[in-house]
């Protein structure tokens, strides 16, 4: 099967943003194991291109996603997101976005200083 080559871009992308990051990572998912996966086997990067098709039976074709860089700024508040300039942002395929996302929420939760819990009463 062969890669779609149809580019169209999301409906927010009035100012080419999302092509722009997409033209800079040459169409591929710029993920470099910050999903969990060292994508050892493709030279270090995510194999995903837009348009190709995922690596399970059935995924329909890979949309890109132009999201922040750092994984971290994928914590960030969509309107802070938004925001970013274009060197600031990646190339990400949904699977290795979310997968990073949710490692940025763990390590979050695993550095963020232990509460005492609330009590309804004082003793």
């Amino acid at each position: 099967m062969g890669v779609v080559t149809a580019r169209t871009p999301p409906l927010g992308d009035q100012q080419g943003l999302w092509q722009a990051v997409l033209a800079a990572a040459a169409g591929r998912c710029q993920c470099r194991g910050t999903c969990g996966k060292n994508h050892e086997k493709d030279g270090g990067r995510c194999p995903a291109v837009h348009g190709g098709y995922g690596h399970r039976h059935g995924t329909g074709p890979v949309r890109l996603l132009a999201a922040p860089a750092d994984p971290h700024g994928l914590l960030l508040p969509s309107h802070q997101a938004a925001a970013l300039p274009k060197r600031s942002l990646a190339a990400w395929c949904p699977t290795c976005h979310d997968a990073t996302r949710r490692a940025a929420i763990a390590a979050r939760h695993a550095s963020a200083p232990a509460t005492e819990p609330d009590t309804l009463f004082d003793l």
